[in-house]
């Protein structure tokens, strides 16, 4: 099971971090990853990091913003968000191999 947290209303420019806590025993073997959905789109790739973390993965228009990073003794996975743009509105996912979801954590930036 995986459930998100820390999603929220901002403005342009500030800041959020996402959690994403995970049940698995198994979670330290995965890699794992952040997607989003925002209104009427589909849902796209934002982050990715491997199961030790020391390989982290970018979309393009995301990255030098946000950072995907994990604690593999706390089962957590972070995505710290800065200078949060209206277009990084959306609900962001938290992901695992095998095809687990969360239930998305909504963030909103207003301008």
């Amino acid at each position: 099971e995986l459930v998100e947290s820390g999603g929220g209303s901002v403005q342009a420019g500030e800041s959020l971090r996402l959690s994403c806590a995970a049940s698995d025993n198994d979670f330290t073997d995965y890699n794992m990853g952040w997607f989003r959905q925002a209104p009427g789109k589909g849902r796209e790739f934002v982050a990715a990091i491997n199961w030790n973390g020391a390989h982290d993965y970018y979309e393009a228009s995301v990255k030098g913003r946000f950072f995907i990073s994990r604690d593999n003794e706390k089962y957590m996975v972070y995505l710290q968000m800065n200078s949060l743009k209206p277009e990084d509105t959306a609900v962001y996912y938290c992901t695992a191999p095998g095809d687990y979801w969360g239930q998305g954590t909504q963030v909103t930036v207003s301008s």
